[in-house]
C-alpha cells in the first residue's frame, strides 16, 4: 500500500511564537501524512518523540479545517515477519501498519540509486 500523499503547511503554535526572540522566529514547515493511502479520518505525521515512553510521541493530525498536536502512544503491533520491528504509527491508527506502507518517492530514489551504484546495494 502506498503512503498517503496529503501535505500540510504547519505554522508554529502561538505559544512557541510568544516565547521566541523576534530575530529568531520559527517558520512554518510542511508535514507529509504517514498513513496508508485511502485511510479514514484525519491525516497524521509524527513531529517528535521524547524517549519512547507511552504518549511521548507528539503527532500532528489535520483535516481541511484545522491541525491539532497530540501526544499519542505508539501502536503495540509487531511485524509478524520480524518480531523485532514495531509499527511506527500511533495506537489505533487507521489503515495498515507502517511496515505495509510504502513511500513511493523513497522507493523511486532507492531504485535509481541501485541502478547507478549497484555496488552499494546487495
Amino acid at each position: 500500500m502506498n503512503q498517503c500523499t496529503a501535505v500540510a503547511l504547519l505554522p508554529p503554535p502561538e505559544h512557541v511564537l510568544a516565547l521566541s526572540a523576534s530575530a529568531h522566529r520559527p517558520e512554518a514547515g510542511h508535514v507529509l501524512c504517514e498513513l496508508g493511502e485511502g485511510h479514514d479520518g484525519a491525516h497524521s505525521a509524527m513531529l517528535w518523540d521524547e524517549g519512547g515512553r507511552p504518549g511521548s510521541a507528539v503527532w500532528v493530525r489535520w483535516d481541511r479545517g484545522r491541525a491539532r498536536l497530540l501526544p499519542l502512544p505508539w501502536c503495540p503491533a509487531r511485524d509478524p515477519r520480524n518480531g523485532d520491528d514495531a509499527c511506527g504509527l500511533f495506537a489505533g491508527h487507521p489503515s495498515k501498519h507502517s511496515w505495509a506502507v510504502t513511500d513511493p518517492t523513497d522507493e523511486a530514489i532507492t531504485r535509481d540509486l541501485t541502478r547507478r551504484h549497484p555496488h552499494l546495494f546487495r
